[in-house]
């Protein structure tokens, strides 16, 4: 009997689930991220990721970018972004990976990775919420704690970018992982990193895995990439969910007019994550250093 999705995920830290964006929502993301894109290249949309910056806080030091941040706020005008974090297909895998109920699930980040236009870019081996100098056992210790969220990457173009290590969100670095994963350097080839796979998506599929599996990412300025890049959580999650989401900045979730743009499914997603903010008392950080 082959694993079902939700085991191959658990093994791994990873799954590749093709055909979650319809042709109704696909005909409607592929001009809204044009447009996205087009408003941060001309400098219109400055929430931003900047190459020369792995990780928030991004600044505006260079003008290029590798990522564009905060897809559904409502400055930024574009309702398809929101529809499709809340469709059907999407929440239906999400729960089945989580193994929660819908009640349960909480709005979170949505965010849009592209190729630079002028540099290009890698970001280092890393766990999004454990620091590169954490020693086995700090290591070990945070990999125990199941912060009840799942991110992924659904391409709209061939993406060959990502690079993960099966299985590593479970267990430390081996000292040869270590050895590649110690530093702030993004690395020359990210083939030598014992274990690691690319992981190449076709346009339509989306590639859902454990933020805290080792992986790391190379952006090529000569190839397109218009990937959605996302996460969701759950309640169960808690503060533990709290520094790694809220470090991005979340506050304009707050106001109604953000709350009108939803449908009755993101209203309920939206209350949950708001609890979550208002749970949480002064400055959270951040929880990776940049270069």
């Amino acid at each position: 009997m082959l694993p079902s999705r939700r085991q191959l995920y658990e093994q791994q830290g990873y799954v590749v689930v093709p055909n979650l964006v319809t042709e109704e929502h696909l005909a409607e993301l592929e001009p809204a991220c044009a447009r996205t894109i087009a408003k941060t290249r001309a400098g219109e949309w400055t929430l931003r990721r900047t190459v020369g910056r792995q990780f928030p806080p991004y600044g505006d030091d260079d003008p290029d970018s590798w990522g564009v941040q905060h897809l559904m706020h409502p400055d930024l005008g574009e309702s398809a972004f929101a529809r499709w974090y809340t469709s059907d297909a999407l929440v239906d895998v999400v729960k089945e990976l989580l193994g929660c109920e819908e009640e349960q699930l909480q709005m979170e980040l949505f965010n849009l990775l592209i190729n630079p236009s002028a540099h290009s870019f890698a970001l280092r081996w890393h766990r999004d919420d454990v620091r590169e100098t954490a020693s086995e056992d700090q290591e070990l210790e945070a990999l125990g704690v199941w912060h009840h969220g799942v991110q992924w990457n659904t391409a709209l173009r061939k993406d060959s970018c990502l690079y993960v290590v099966p299985g590593s969100h479970k267990f430390p670095r081996t000292p040869e992982q270590r050895a590649q994963s110690c530093t702030l350097d993004p690395p020359k080839d990210p083939m030598d990193m014992p274990g690691a796979v690319q992981v190449t998506l076709q346009p339509g599929e989306t590639v859902f895995y454990n933020n805290n599996i080792l992986h790391c990412a190379t952006y090529d300025n000569r190839e397109e990439r218009i990937t959605l890049h996302a996460c969701m959580g759950e309640v169960r999650g808690g503060p533990s969910r709290a520094r790694n989401i809220l470090q991005h900045g979340l506050k304009w979730m707050k106001e109604d007019r953000f709350r009108d743009t939803l449908d009755e499914r993101g209203k309920r997603m939206l209350e949950r994550i708001v609890k979550l903010q208002e749970s949480v008392h002064g400055d959270v950080g951040y929880s990776l250093a940049n270069l």
